[in-house]
């Protein structure tokens, strides 16, 4: 355990772009494999640093949103999430998001992590927050947004998580931190 090697068994050969979106850009690499036979590689790159935000009300309550996921073709509850353009401050976009999709501003926010969402695949991540002294607003939802709105208290967020009824990694990891913040 102790003769850990951390350097890269990779060896990049040539990288190929192969398709770009404002959200997201493919690269297929020419690899050497760590065992030095050829391969490929394709990585996602974001264009935006990922944020959520766990609001948790002076009662003890959180507030998912629900949305249908057109690549998973799901309806799924997940805490409030969004995209920060690289070089945005992900802070303030936290923020944001947290207006956009709940309505809610709070006074009192927590770091919790970072987290790689999908670290085999892409070099997403993303930043998460517990946010509370809830003012409760107005949404204002992208064009892109369809959500509904869900009062949970933290407690029943959590069994969501361990039950498997929250799947989205980012709120899973939000959640369980959070919770465990507050002594669940």
């Amino acid at each position: 355990m102790n003769n850990i090697n951390e350097t890269n068994p990779w060896k990049t050969l040539s990288k190929q772009d192969k398709y770009d979106n404002p959200w997201i850009h493919v690269c297929e690499h020419q690899v050497h494999k760590p065992n030095g036979e050829p391969g490929i590689y394709g990585v996602v790159s974001f264009k935006n640093i990922a944020t959520g935000i766990v609001p948790i009300d002076s009662e003890g309550y959180t507030y998912l949103v629900g949305q249908y996921r057109y690549p998973t073709a799901l309806f799924t509850w997940e805490i409030p999430e969004g995209g920060v353009p690289m070089g945005q401050d992900y802070f303030e976009g936290a923020k944001r998001e947290l207006k956009e999709e709940t309505g809610y501003t709070a006074a009192k926010w927590t770091y919790l992590c970072k987290i790689h969402t999908s670290n085999s695949v892409c070099d997403e991540y993303g930043y998460l927050y517990m946010a509370e002294d809830l003012t409760p607003g107005d949404t204002q939802f992208d064009d892109t947004e369809v959500i509904h709105i869900k009062k949970v208290h933290l407690k029943d967020a959590l069994q969501m998580v361990l039950d498997s009824s929250i799947t989205d990694s980012m709120s899973q990891v939000g959640i369980l931190m959070a919770a465990r913040l507050k002594g669940y």
